[in-house]
């Protein structure tokens, strides 16, 4: 008599086909200090700093419109040098792309206006005055110019300086594996327009209990790499990522480093914005699977499997109301898995009528 070999594999082979599986979501990382070159008029020269020594043209931000560094104008020769503090005026807020953020720190956002509200003092007490800025940078280039024009209120017009600047705005997938309460995962962000500099590194989220789909806080006992292999730091504080109703797929909070430029002399570029929008919604309820609770998990099917006169009797122990998808293949060298039935549990255990088949059969139960 001829031998049927039939051979179950699920329960030993294979588990449930979901799980808290990784997912991807994007993120762009912008700081909001601008990085200035040295401006140039007439044969003089203009320098911003954040550190005791050297120049690191950082003009950090100081509130919610202006910006502040300290400055040096001096000739060529450093015969003539005036020290002090300057404040800057950014272009009022827009939202050009509708996306929330303002568009002043958007590569992709182009930038032409010219503020008025900007002023400096001097460090000997010899005067300051009003600063204007003219403001302009091409969409789709982290580089732009700004000319500063330093009014004096006892010499007058001191002259334009002109100045380059640079957005320093990285970019890059956010590999994640959602949780009930936490979400880990790491980030590989690249700067948009120089692609030799990055930064990357594991990240830890926290949900808010209080509002757990919406509100996480960025766990800060991680530190990244960039490119020259230097640590980034953040500074212990409690920084929080928000989800707002008019943009259901971003998170966006404030973070910072305690030195976010190591290649200079001091710490400085402290404040950077993160942003992390997820498209993924497996359950298609409106949350982003970056916050949403993980799906509940089916129990690995239990199989058994019985020979009648006309059929094969598979019973399959498991989770009702998931479905199980019932595969086989004539081989195991065979990748080729072919759905024989696919259902959904009912009953606990539930029997299922199979054919015989006519030659070496393999089969396998995947629980969804």
């Amino acid at each position: 008599m001829k031998k049927l070999l039939v051979i179950l594999t699920a329960g030993l082979l294979f588990g449930p086909a979901t799980c808290n599986a990784a997912q991807t979501a994007q993120a762009r990382m912008f700081c909001l200090s601008l990085r200035f070159g040295q401006g140039t008029t007439y044969g003089y020269y203009l320098d911003l700093t954040t550190i005791s020594y050297d120049f690191n043209g950082e003009l950090a931000w100081y509130d919610e419109s202006s910006q502040r560094s300290w400055y040096e104008l001096h000739d060529a020769y450093y015969y003539f040098d005036m020290t002090g503090t300057i404040f800057v005026d950014r272009p009022a807020f827009a939202d050009a792309n509708g996306n929330r953020f303002n568009d002043f720190f958007e590569v992709s956002q182009a930038v032409s206006a010219t503020t008025y509200g900007g002023s400096y003092t001097d460090d000997y007490g010899l005067g300051g005055g009003d600063v204007t800025a003219q403001w302009s940078r091409s969409a789709g280039s982290k580089n732009g110019t700004c000319v500063l024009n330093f009014y004096d209120e006892t010499y007058g017009d001191l002259g334009d300086f002109t100045h380059s600047f640079e957005l320093l705005e990285y970019t890059g997938p956010l590999s994640y594996t959602p949780g009930s309460n936490t979400v880990s995962g790491s980030v590989n962000l690249t700067q948009t327009g120089n692609s030799a500099n990055h930064m990357y590194g594991p990240v830890q989220f926290v949900k808010v209990a209080t509002n757990r789909f919406n509100m996480l806080t960025f766990d800060t006992d991680v530190t990244w790499t960039n490119a020259s292999l230097q640590t980034l730091a953040f500074y212990p504080f409690e920084y929080v990522l928000e989800r707002e109703a008019p943009w259901p797929t971003n998170y966006y909070g404030w973070v910072e480093f305690y030195d976010g430029d190591p290649s200079t002399t001091d710490d400085d570029y402290y404040d950077w914005e993160l942003s992390i929008d997820d498209t993924n919604d497996t359950d298609h309820d409106g949350i982003p699977d970056f916050s949403d609770d993980p799906p509940s998990l089916p129990r690995r099917p239990v199989l058994q499997l019985t020979r009648g006169t006309t059929n094969l009797l598979l019973r399959i122990s498991g989770d009702i109301n998931h479905l199980h998808q019932i595969l086989e293949v004539a081989s195991l060298t065979s990748t080729n898995w072919t759905t024989n039935q696919s259902l959904t549990l009912t009953t606990d255990p539930q029997t299922v009528s199979l054919p015989i088949p006519s030659g070496p059969r393999f089969y396998r139960v995947r629980a969804q």
